[in-house]
C-alpha cells in the first residue's frame, strides 16, 4: 500500500544538549522499516521531476521503488551507477533546493526524504562486501589534481571506462573539503574514507603530499604521458574583511579552524592539535561553513557562540536543517549586525568585537536586500575568538604556474560547457571554477568533465 502521509518519516537524532558537546553524528539514519515506509510515499511520477534537480542524474524513482520493496542492495547499485559518493551526498547535499525541491509530494505537504533514503542505502551497504568494478584497461592515462568531490567523481567515472587515473593531492589525506572542511558530526570521516577506498579498489591511484604547481607543473604532468589533466584544486584561499584587528591572536579563517579540527583531529583528546580553548566565540558569516565552525566551537567547549550576520534570518544562505540544529544546540544568532573592528588586549589577543547594527535596504545584484549601516549603533561584543566565514577563492598557485590557463577576476579558472579550460587537454571543475559552492555541484562538474575527457582522448587518436 502506498504511504500517503503528508510528512516525512521522522529520523532519530542525538539530544541537542548531549550532542552539543560531542563530535558524534547528529542524525542517526533510518531503520530498514522506516526507509521502506518513507519510500512508499514516492508517487513514481511519469516525468521524474526530482531527477531534473540532481546534478549527477541519480535515477531517483527507480532506487526508491527498490527501497520500498526491501531490495536495498539493488537500490544502492542504481544510485552508484551515476553517483560515486552516495553516503556523502545523502548527508550533505542541499536536497531541499534540488531533488526534493522538485518533488510533487512537496506541493501539499513535505517532499519524499530522498536524501535520507540515499544515505540509508549507502549505510546499509557500508559493511557488505561489494565487488570492485575493475574495467579492462584502455591504455590511456589521465592525471587529476586535488582529491575533493569533483576529482573523486572524475576519477571514478574514468576508471569505469578503463582509464589509468592518478590523483595528485596536496594534503596528506585524500577527500578535500569532505575531510578537512565538513565536521565529523555531519559527515563521519570513516564514511569518506570508505568511498575513497572504493575508488582505489577500482584501480585509481592516489599520490598525497603532491602540491601541483610546486612539486610538478601541469606541463610536466602532460610530459609524463598523461593525455589529459583535470584540475579540481578547490577554493582554499580564505577571504577576510580587511578590518582593524584581523591580525590578532584568536582570529581564524573558518577554513583554518575547521582544518585544524577535522584534518588535524582537534576533536580527539589524544591529539595535541594547536587550537585555542575558547570561551566566547563569534563566527562572522551565515553559510553552511559558518554553521560548521560555530557548532564545532561549541563542541570544543565554548560557553557562548555567536553567529554575526549582516542580513536577517530570511536571507541566511545556510541550509535550514543546519540552522535548526545550530539553534537547538544553543548557538546565538546576532543577525542584522556587522563587525567593524576586532579589539585586542595588551598581549595582542582578541578581547572583543565592535559591531554595528544593520537594516535592509533595496535589493542588490544578488537579488537579496542590501544591508545598510544604522549610524551610531556601534556596540561591543565580549569574545576571545573570532572566526571569519565570508567565503574563499581558488589558490593562485596552479594558474600562476601554467602558461595558457586563464582565470576570471575572482581567480576562478575559465571553462566552457564541457569543463574544458583555455589550455588544450586541461579540464577543471568544482570550487576551482565556481568559487566555494556545494559538494554535489562539484560532483556534477566532475561527471561532465569525465565524459568530455573521454571524448577528447578518443577523438585525438
Amino acid at each position: 500500500m502506498p504511504n500517503m502521509s503528508l510528512t516525512k518519516t521522522p529520523i532519530a537524532e542525538q539530544d541537542p544538549k548531549v550532542r552539543a558537546r560531542n563530535f558524534k553524528e547528529v542524525t542517526l539514519g533510518y531503520t530498514p522499516e522506516e526507509a521502506m515506509e518513507e519510500a512508499k510515499r514516492c508517487l513514481n511520477c511519469k516525468h521524474k521531476p526530482c531527477m531534473t534537480g540532481c546534478p549527477v542524474s541519480v535515477r531517483i524513482p527507480e532506487f526508491i521503488a527498490k527501497v520500498a520493496e526491501g531490495e536495498f542492495e539493488e537500490a544502492y547499485k542504481i544510485i552508484k551507477s551515476t553517483n560515486a559518493l552516495p553516503a556523502v551526498c545523502g548527508r550533505v547535499c542541499p536536497q531541499e533546493n534540488q531533488c526534493e525541491g522538485k518533488c510533487v509530494r512537496g506541493i501539499k505537504g513535505e517532499p519524499v526524504a530522498i536524501g535520507r533514503l540515499e544515505r540509508f542505502c549507502a549505510d546499509y551497504m557500508a559493511d557488505k562486501p561489494v565487488a570492485a568494478e575493475k574495467a579492462e584497461p584502455n591504455g590511456h592515462k589521465v592525471a587529476v589534481v586535488g582529491a575533493g568531490p569533483s576529482s573523486l567523481t572524475v576519477a571514478g567515472d574514468l576508471a569505469k571506462l578503463g582509464y589509468d587515473v592518478t590523483i595528485f593531492e596536496a594534503f596528506h589525506t585524500a577527500g578535500g573539503v569532505l575531510m578537512y572542511g565538513i565536521p565529523e558530526f555531519r559527515l563521519p570521516k570513516t564514511i569518506v574514507q570508505h568511498e575513497i577506498d572504493n575508488l582505489t579498489a577500482m584501480g585509481v591511484k592516489i599520490m598525497t603530499n603532491m602540491v601541483i604547481g610546486k612539486v610538478l607543473s601541469i606541463d610536466e604532468l602532460m610530459g609524463m604521458g598523461y593525455e589529459a589533466v583535470f584540475v579540481g584544486s578547490g577554493a582554499g584561499l580564505p577571504r577576510f574583511m580587511g578590518i582593524e584587528g584581523e591580525g590578532l591572536v584568536g582570529v581564524y579563517s573558518a577554513n583554518e579552524y575547521l582544518t585544524r579540527i577535522n584534518l588535524m583531529k582537534a576533536y580527539k583528546d589524544e591529539y595535541a592539535t594547536p587550537i585555542l580553548k575558547s570561551k566566547k566565540v563569534a563566527v562572522v558569516g551565515g553559510g553552511n561553513v559558518a554553521m560548521d565552525a560555530a557548532r564545532s566551537a561549541m563542541r570544543l567547549g565554548a560557553e557562548h557562540v555567536y553567529i554575526v550576520y549582516r542580513r536577517s534570518m530570511d536571507e541566511l544562505p545556510a541550509r535550514k536543517e543546519e540552522v535548526h540544529h545550530a539553534q537547538e544546540e544553543g548557538i546565538e544568532f546576532l543577525v542584522l549586525n556587522n563587525p567593524v573592528k576586532i579589539l585586542g588586549d595588551e598581549n595582542g589577543h582578541v578581547r572583543g568585537m565592535e559591531c554595528v547594527k544593520m537594516e535592509l535596504g533595496e535589493p542588490d545584484e544578488s537579488g537579496r536586500r542590501r544591508p545598510v549601516t544604522i549610524e551610531g549603533s556601534n556596540f561591543e561584543l565580549e569574545i576571545d575568538t573570532a572566526i571569519m566565514s565570508i567565503g574563499t577563492s581558488p589558490n593562485p598557485l596552479i594558474r600562476s604556474t601554467t602558461p595558457g590557463l586563464e582565470a576570471n577576476k575572482h581567480g576562478c579558472l575559465i571553462v566552457d560547457e564541457t569543463e574544458s579550460t583555455t589550455k588544450e587537454g586541461v579540464y577543471a571543475g568544482g570550487d576551482a571554477v565556481t568559487g566555494a559552492a556545494t559538494v554535489i555541484l562539484a560532483m556534477g562538474a566532475g561527471k561532465k568533465a569525465a565524459a568530455a575527457i573521454d571524448e577528447y582522448i578518443k577523438n585525438k587518436k
